[in-house]
Parts: C-alpha cells; structure tokens; sequence
C-alpha cells in the first residue's frame, strides 16, 4: 500500500487498482497448484512474494472505490480450480467456439476474438514459416484474411482468402462444404470494398454449398440469407433485401434464444431496409429492439453497440431531430475509439455520421471539421475508386459551400445594422 500511495503522490494524473486475492485451500486440486511462496527466494525477503503460474485463473467477485482515497480502486479476486463448474463450462464453450488443429492455431483464434490483430498476424506468419501440411497452410492464409478484414484491409483479406481457397481446391470438389466460409468471407471483404455484384457472386456460391449440406431451419442458412439481403440493400433492390432478410429472420426465431446477438443483428438489417425506404417510424422500432439485445447481451464496449446507437442517430437525423442523432452519434463514436484501430473506415463513418449531424443544425465550421477527418481516414483504408471517397469528397464540398454562404449572411446582416 505504502508504494502505491508514494506513486499517487508523484503524479496526480494516475489512478491505482489494488487486487485483493483470496484463496481458499479447498478449491485448489494439489495436482495443479498454482502458485508458489518464493520468499526464500525473493530479492526483498520482508514481501513475502507469491509467484503465479501463467495458466491461474481468477474470478472478479466485486470492484469498488477505496473508502480512504478515491483514486484508488480495490477488485476483489478469488482463485478457481478445475472443479468450478462455471469456469469448466466457459473453458469448453471457448475450446468449441475456437478453430484450428494445435494450440498455437487456436491461440491465434483467441487474438483475432479479442482484437489483438497484430499480435495474431505475427504468430500466424510464424505459424506459417514453420507448417508441414496443406491444410494447415489454408487454414493459416484463412485466419489472416478474417484478420486483414477486421482491420479494414479488405484487398489483402482477399488475397489471402484466395490463397486459401487455391490450396483447398486441389483436393476438394468446388461444393464441398468447408469452401462455404471461405467464399462467405470474400463476399464480405467485396462488400465491404463497395464491389456488390462481386459480393453478390460469391454469397450464391456460398449459399449453394449450404442449401446441399444442411438443414433448411440451419443457422448458418439465415446467416447466407442475412448477406445476400446486404448486398442487396447496398445495391437499391430494397424489395429484395427485405425478402432475403425475412427469411433469415424466420430462421434465427426458431433456432436462437431471444436475446441472442445474432436475433439483434437481423433486427437491425431489417430496420435498415425500411430506413432506406423512408419508413423511419418502421426503422426506429426495429432498430430500437436491435439495441434491447444487444444492451443485455454485449459487454459496453462492443462494437455492434457502437453500430446500434449510430443506426439510431441516422434515423433521428433523417426524422429532423438533430440533437437526438448528435447525441447517439456521440455514444457511438466513444465506443468506436476504444474498439477499433485509429485508421479503420467505421472510424471515417462515425465521423461522417457526426458531420451530418452538426451540418443540419447549421454549425457548418463543426460539420467541415469532421468530414476532414472522416476523409483522412477513407483515403487511408479505402481503394482509390470506393463509391465512399465520392460522397466523402461530396460533404466536404458542400459543408464549405454552407460555410461560405453562412459568412456571407451574417457579414450582409452586420452592415445593414451598419
């Protein structure tokens, strides 16, 4: 206690976090004990050192404001042992949810969960170095395109999606089953380029392996629906993005507990539909049972509640309640700061998004200035000819206009009050 105060002391900018630990012997299988006392040890024999092995796991129990200081914090921890029936159960639930035929491979899985891209783009190309099959090779050229996706680098996910796919085609018919994700994710990285009808070719590839292997109420059938219903919205067929949605919104109610977070997302793709159309009311209330779900189901930092807020923001904007959408512009983009990379183009769209905002209640200084940088980063992440640099371009332009025109005005006020 005595060190973390000293350093407190020496810069009032910090906060401390104090982690109590406790640690009942009952719990603790004397097989995999832990931890070691390394008194005998330690460097400072009065601290009576405890060391960890890395492989320790911890419940958070309670986290709370120091009575005597309110800079520091106090999270109370409890050790878990093998026979913790919740850990044992969250323990095989990740084990399933993670892909990859070694340790390391799933590792580099975990990374790409948590958004620790560069980190899982090193251990992948040293996975890659070093693999001894073919499988493997598409495996890892695989996980790096999913990972060059997430990161905005939508040409090189390409690349290496195809890579992979290059490797699986020489054993494997053109409809077997474990091509449908890969296609599936080049549709993806094409949509996300603003190249619909190649999004389009490669969703119907996709779907078609799909229809063949699985059961028509599949999960993964509505998340096929789900993508072409996108591109399809992207594209101004509405009539038919609302036809793909609704069929994959049938699906998730059958398969899916009500408050699971795929349920959200045919919400809110369906909300967009109608936003598209100009059914505001239509597209706020299913945008509005999106963020039910994802309120109760998402930790608040998560990106899909980033999306929400902004899809609400957009729909009050175009309903002509501007305070409304600069305030859940604003929920957004807080959100957007802490999950993604400072360059990633739903940054420029959060910006973009706020531009709008502050342009319609006519403070065209604030609008220019986040249009800029909303370009700043489209320049960056997006190919040269992506219909988005075009309206990007387009905004800057005509928030300079309203400025000039608003100088204009107030100079031609001042000198008839002259």
């Amino acid at each position: 206690m005595e060190f973390v105060e000293r350093a407190m002391q020496k810069n009032k900018d910090i906060v401390g976090v104090l982690f109590i630990m406790t640690i009942d012997p009952n719990t603790i299988s004397a097989a995999t004990t832990p931890f070691a006392l390394i008194d005998d040890y330690s460097a400072i024999k009065t601290e009576k050192e405890i060391l960890f092995s890395m492989h320790t796991v911890f419940r958070v129990d309670d986290i709370k404001q120091s009575v005597s200081n309110s800079r520091l914090w106090e999270v109370q921890l409890s050790l878990t042992g093998d026979n913790d029936p919740q850990l044992a159960a969250l323990t095989k639930t990740i084990q399933k949810d993670l892909r990859g035929s070694t340790g390391w491979h799933r590792l580099g899985h975990l990374m790409i969960e948590v958004g620790h891209y560069n980190q899982a783009e090193e251990l992948y190309n040293e996975l890659l170095k070093n693999a001894s099959s073919d499988s493997d090779r598409a495996h890892i050229y695989h996980q790096l395109g999913f990972l060059k996706n997430d990161k905005g680098q939508y040409q090189e996910a390409v690349s290496f999606y195809e890579k992979s796919l290059e490797i699986k085609r020489k054993t494997l018919p053109e409809d077997h089953s474990s091509l449908a994700p890969t296609y599936t994710n080049i549709g993806l990285a094409y949509n996300n380029m603003g190249d619909y009808s190649k999004a389009l070719e490669f969703y119907e590839k996709a779907l078609q392996i799909k229809g063949k292997a699985l059961p028509p109420n599949h999960p993964d059938l509505a998340t096929s629906y789900n993508n072409i219903g996108l591109v399809y919205n992207n594209m101004g067929d509405y009539s038919k993005a609302l036809e793909f949605y609704e069929k994959s919104h049938k699906i998730y109610e059958k398969a899916l507990p009500p408050n699971h977070p795929h349920l959200a997302t045919s919400y809110n793709n369906i909300a967009s539909v109608y936003d598209d159309m100009g059914d505001y009311s239509k597209a706020l209330e299913f945008y509005e049972k999106a963020l039910k779900i994802r309120e109760k189901a998402l930790p608040p930092t998560h990106p899909d509640l980033a999306s929400s807020y902004s899809n609400i923001g957009l729909v009050y904007n175009n309903m002509g309640d501007y305070s409304e959408a600069l305030e859940f512009h604003e929920k957004s983009h807080k959100i957007k700061e802490k999950a993604l990379p400072p360059n990633h183009p739903d940054l420029a769209t959060s910006y973009n998004n706020t531009g709008g905002a502050y342009k319609n209640m006519g403070d065209y200084s604030k609008a220019l200035e986040f249009y800029e940088k909303a370009h700043k980063i489209k320049e960056k992440a997006l190919p040269p000819n992506h219909p988005s640099l075009a309206t990007s371009y387009n905004n800057i332009v005509l928030a300079v206009l309203d400025l000039v025109v608003f100088d204009i005005i107030v100079d031609s006020i001042q000198h008839e009050g002259d």
